[in-house]
C-alpha cells in the first residue's frame, strides 16, 4: 500500500437564501439558493490500495457502508472510469450531521477530487460535478468550489461575488431530516422567483424556516436566542442557524455566551472553497 495523503478539506456551506419555486413530476423541488463556503471543514485522509477495495476507517455512527457518501463517491468514480485501485478513507468529522452545512455532500466532493488525482483518472471539474449530481444535488457546488447562485434542484450554478463576512454558526442538539422537511405538507412550494439583484438588496428568505421552526423546538430556541444579538437565519433545511457579524472578535464574544448543549463556531465566509485552494484549480 502507498502512504497516506492527508488533510484534504471538506468545507461547510451556508445557504444565504433558499426559495422553493415549484415541484417537478419526479418529486424533486425547483429552487433558488445562494451558496457560500465557510473555512470550517471536515478533513479526509486517503491511502491508495492495490486490491480495488474501498474501505472506511472510523465509520460514522448509524451510517451503513452502503449509505456512506464517501464510500459511494469512491465506488462511483471506480465504476465510471474503470479505475483499478482501491482506497482506505479516514474522515475526521467536525461538521454536524443533519445541520444543513452540507457535510455529507462536501465529503463526497472531496473524495471525487482526491481520488481523481490519486488514481490519475483525468476528469475535469465538469466531469466530476456530473458524477457528483448522482450522489446529491449539493455535491456539484462543492466540486466546482465557488460561491454560487443556484437554480434547478441546486445544480444550475452561476458564480457570485459576495462579502466574505464573519459568521457565528450554532448547531442545536438535534438532527433535522432533509427528506422530512421537503415532504412536509405545510412547506411553501410556490414562491415567486427573484433575481440576484433582489438578493443583494436584502431578500434572504428561507422557505424551510417556518417548517423547521415548527417541528424542531430546539431550532426554534436557537433562533430566538440568536435573534437577541443579530438577524438569525437558517441554513438549508437546518438545523444549524447563523448570523453575520462585522468582525471575528464580535462574533466570538457572542459565541462565548451560547447556552450549554449547543455547539457553536465562528467562521469566515469564503467565495473560493478551501478545497479549491487545496487542489490549486
Amino acid at each position: 500500500m502507498s502512504d497516506w495523503s492527508r488533510g484534504w478539506p471538506a468545507p461547510a456551506k451556508l445557504n444565504l437564501m433558499l426559495r422553493i419555486t415549484g415541484r417537478r413530476p419526479d418529486g424533486y423541488h425547483e429552487l433558488q439558493t445562494v451558496f457560500q463556503f465557510l473555512d470550517l471543514c471536515d478533513e479526509l485522509d486517503f491511502r491508495v490500495r492495490e486490491d480495488g477495495e474501498v474501505r472506511r476507517f472510523d465509520p460514522l455512527p448509524g451510517v451503513a457502508v452502503e449509505a456512506d457518501l464517501t464510500v459511494r463517491a469512491a465506488r462511483l468514480l471506480q465504476d465510471s472510469t474503470g479505475a483499478a485501485p482501491g482506497v482506505d478513507i479516514a474522515l475526521r468529522k467536525r461538521l454536524p450531521m443533519g445541520g444543513g452545512l452540507g457535510g455529507g455532500s462536501s465529503n463526497a466532493a472531496t473524495v471525487l477530487h482526491a481520488l481523481n488525482c490519486l488514481w490519475e483518472c483525468g476528469l475535469d471539474a465538469a466531469g466530476l460535478a456530473t458524477l457528483g449530481l448522482c450522489l446529491g444535488a449539493d455535491v456539484p457546488v462543492f466540486v466546482h468550489g465557488y460561491a454560487a447562485w443556484a437554480e434547478g434542484v441546486g445544480e444550475c450554478l452561476r458564480p457570485i461575488n459576495l462579502p466574505e463576512s464573519w459568521y457565528l454558526v450554532i448547531a442545536p442538539d438535534c438532527h433535522v431530516a432533509t427528506g422530512e422537511i421537503f415532504s412536509a405538507p405545510e412547506l411553501t412550494r410556490n414562491s415567486c422567483p427573484i433575481k440576484i439583484s433582489d438578493f443583494i438588496a436584502g431578500d434572504r428568505r428561507n422557505d424551510c424556516l417556518p417548517v423547521v421552526r415548527g417541528r424542531y423546538p430546539e431550532v426554534a430556541r436557537a433562533i430566538e436566542w440568536l435573534e437577541e444579538h443579530a438577524e438569525a437565519r437558517l441554513t438549508g433545511t437546518g438545523g444549524c442557524v447563523f448570523a453575520e457579524f462585522a468582525s471575528a472578535s464580535v462574533a466570538e464574544q457572542i459565541r462565548q455566551q451560547v447556552p450549554a448543549g449547543w455547539h457553536a463556531w465562528v467562521a469566515r465566509g469564503c467565495n473560493c472553497s478551501p478545497l479549491r485552494e487545496w487542489t490549486g484549480t
